[in-house]
């Protein structure tokens, strides 16, 4: 899994937009005011470690458009953030809640610090600074955050504790992933990963295809790629490869079995980051090959579910002739200049904003359940995500159809038109 630092992830996320702007003819006035945020924050977050000496992290927080409803988007902490990577991740997630309908804009946040540095307490602390500083421009009916890469419900709850101590009133609506004690919503860990499986079973229904007779090689093997990986395995699929970081050799992995990996087995010898321990996993007769192996693995599916920027020019020809479908369970992880390239060789390609997008529907769904103060099964929840998100297939591939489009355009330009068509009824441009 290579991370490019130098990559800039939004001029990506706009490339996107302006070409899909140029389908639509889209007015220049409508152009330049969906093309970037409406407000955007960076301050300096101060914090004291254990041993009591300080650090000074630097943050982030966009609010990409808010026509359609209260903005919603992760809070992510990573040592690569950038003021690019969440104006990219705030500008998709904007067009995530309008291709499923859903009443919210978008918005992401960041602070730049690697946690695994950094004790429980001290993590503490650096979410409680965070709410601090964001704590009056944000909230249920404002913005709504939820978790990211390297943040899980225990960082969600403390924001959330912070933000009521300082508002004097419990706000359960303020942030999702949260504890399923604490007014989360059952199946939020299940959703991104799931939503993303949802829609290949409705591709390859479509495509004439038994999701019995596939295999598939995954990137990633966090919370989205377990899930994804989990539900494949139970619609009866194959996986024969995944990809993961190894933090202590600072490289990436791809874990091989030919004959079909056992996902139980797997998930015994992964830790809580999503790292299969390599020693393990030799033992149990698994291959160890580079990161970057895992797009070449003879599947029917791939299913990048880690970084941006995976899938490129320079490594396209690598993927095997058999590959069929991939779909994007992470954010960005293929180049757009290459999906002409992947659509000559007759592969689907389901573009991230519809793919990964059962972790906003389920974020929505947990919003509303905190709102109400009345919570669903976890079955209930997830056969509406199942619900949601196919509806949301078919509205893309029929317009793909009708209008002879890619489905990462189809998607695109409803989502596009459906936030446009928002501000020019408010009469904001």
């Amino acid at each position: 899994m290579n991370y490019q630092p130098t990559f800039n992830i939004f001029d990506m996320a706009q490339k996107q937009f302006n070409r899909c702007a140029d389908l639509l003819e889209l007015d220049q006035p409508t152009r330049e005011f969906l093309k970037i945020p409406m407000r955007e924050y960076r301050f300096s977050l101060p914090i004291f470690l254990d041993n009591g000496e300080s650090v000074v992290l630097q943050s982030f927080m966009v609010q990409y458009n808010d026509a359609r409803g209260p903005t919603k988007g992760g809070v992510r902490f990573h040592p690569s953030e950038t003021i690019d990577t969440v104006r990219a991740l705030a500008m998709w997630m904007t067009w995530k809640c309008a291709i499923n309908n859903l009443p919210l804009g978008g918005s992401s946040s960041g602070v730049v610090c690697d946690p695994h540095l950094f004790t429980m307490k001290e993590q503490e602390r650096i979410c409680r600074g965070f709410v601090r500083k964001i704590a009056h421009f944000s909230g249920p009916e404002w913005d709504v955050l939820g978790p990211d890469i390297m943040t899980g419900p225990q960082h969600m709850l403390w924001m959330l504790d912070e933000f009521e101590a300082i508002h004097g009133k419990k706000l359960p609506g303020f942030i999702t992933g949260k504890p399923i004690h604490h007014a989360g919503s059952k199946g939020r860990k299940e959703s991104p990963g799931y939503g993303a499986m949802v829609i290949v079973r409705e591709v390859l229904k479509d495509l004439g295809i038994s999701i019995e007779n596939t295999r598939a090689s995954f990137q990633g093997f966090g919370m989205v790629g377990q899930h994804a990986a989990q539900l494949y395995h139970q619609m009866g699929g194959t996986i024969t490869c995944v990809a993961c970081w190894n933090h202590s050799e600072r490289s990436a992995y791809s874990f091989v079995k030919k004959d079909g990996i056992d996902f139980n087995q797997l998930l015994e010898i992964t830790n809580q980051f999503g790292e299969i321990d390599k020693e393990k996993a030799l033992a149990l007769g698994y291959e160890c090959l580079p990161g970057d192996d895992w797009l070449a693995q003879e599947v029917d599916i791939l299913v990048p579910a880690a970084l941006e920027n995976q899938l490129r020019q320079d490594n396209f020809e690598r993927i095997n002739p058999r590959v069929k479908i991939i779909i994007e369970a992470a954010n960005g992880p293929t180049d757009p200049d290459i999906d002409p390239l992947l659509a000559e060789r007759g592969i689907t390609l389901i573009p991230d904003i519809l793919a990964n997008s059962g972790g906003v529907i389920c974020s929505y769904f947990e919003q509303v359940q905190g709102n109400m103060n009345y919570f669903w099964s976890k079955e209930e929840v997830l056969s509406k995500i199942d619900s949601q998100i196919t509806s949301a297939y078919y509205d893309v591939s029929n317009f793909a159809n009708r209008y002879n489009v890619s489905l990462r355009d189809s998607s695109y330009m409803l989502a596009i038109d459906r936030v446009a068509r928002a501000c020019h009824e408010r009469s904001w441009i």
